[in-house]
């Protein structure tokens, strides 16, 4: 099996353990886990210099969910990876469960709480900067909403990524055009994001965040980018995957009933058994 089909499957069956994790607890974000679950996918299965076996080596890639509340989808890809057994997703947003609603730094393979939009790209250029101090060769990832574009520190951080010559951060994008009220256009616009990021000094890189083939091609042409940090703008659906959740701004926090779960599961392929 070539690399892309295999990280094609890879998304359905992580896709699969989102809508499980998100019916069974009652909670979670499921439409922006669905939208944003193939970046994390190909970061830990192909782009990060990382180990499960070793979550604090020191030399490790470093990822930061600035969008918090899609902590579901980076658990689920975390569990796979083998940074903690798979069984423990059944307690997600449970009494004393480790796996709470935002990422926690007390689950291995999580390097910073974060849940307040805006403060996640901050982090991960803080990061990045102390990189370069150290001389070190590691790179940081960071995803964020579309929606979380609304707020001031995400500028701030970009204008001193850009200043720091951080080419060794690449900013993540979930682009899919809604947020918990409505279309971000309507909210808040945003339109167009590649000028406002290229006007900050980035290197912006357009993709489809729900094509792996997009993907690996964008963290590629991040890699030859010296000089200035790096924005991949990734064009993506929300409840990618599910037919009722699609571009479907209710289930940016819904609750799947039992007929909703199962066909979810139908349109991803059938029932999760692993």
């Amino acid at each position: 099996m070539n690399k892309i089909k295999e990280l094609e499957n890879k998304s359905k069956n992580l896709r699969k353990r989102i809508i499980d994790v998100c019916y069974k607890s009652k909670a979670g974000h499921v439409g922006g886990s669905l939208s944003g679950i193939d970046i994390l996918n190909v970061l830990y299965n192909h782009e990060m210099n990382i180990d499960a076996k070793n979550p604090n080596m020191e030399n490790r890639d470093r990822f930061i969910l600035s969008k918090g509340h899609i902590a579901e989808a980076l658990y689920v890809t975390l569990a796979d990876k083998g940074f903690f057994d798979k069984k423990e997703l059944d307690t997600f947003s449970s009494y004393q469960s480790r796996l709470i609603g935002h990422p926690n730094n007390k689950v291995p393979g999580i390097e910073m709480n974060t849940g307040s939009l805006g403060h996640g790209f901050s982090l991960a250029v803080g990061m990045a900067i102390g990189g370069k101090m150290g001389q070190k060769d590691f790179r940081v990832y960071v995803m964020m909403g579309d929606g979380e574009q609304a707020e001031g520190s995400i500028w701030e951080a970009a204008m001193a990524a850009s200043h720091y010559q951080l080419d060794n951060l690449v900013a993540i994008i979930d682009r899919n055009g809604l947020q918990i009220s409505g279309t971000t256009e309507e909210v808040m616009a945003l339109d167009n994001l590649r000028f406002k990021y290229e006007s900050f000094g980035f290197n912006v890189i357009e993709i489809d965040g729900n094509d792996i083939p997009s993907i690996l091609s964008g963290f590629k042409l991040a890699r030859k980018c010296k000089g200035k940090p790096t924005l991949l703008l990734a064009h993506t659906v929300k409840g990618k995957g599910v037919s009722f959740m699609e571009n479907n701004a209710s289930w940016h926090h819904g609750v799947m009933n039992e007929e909703q779960y199962q066909q979810a599961m139908d349109d991803l392929g059938g029932m999760c058994h692993e």
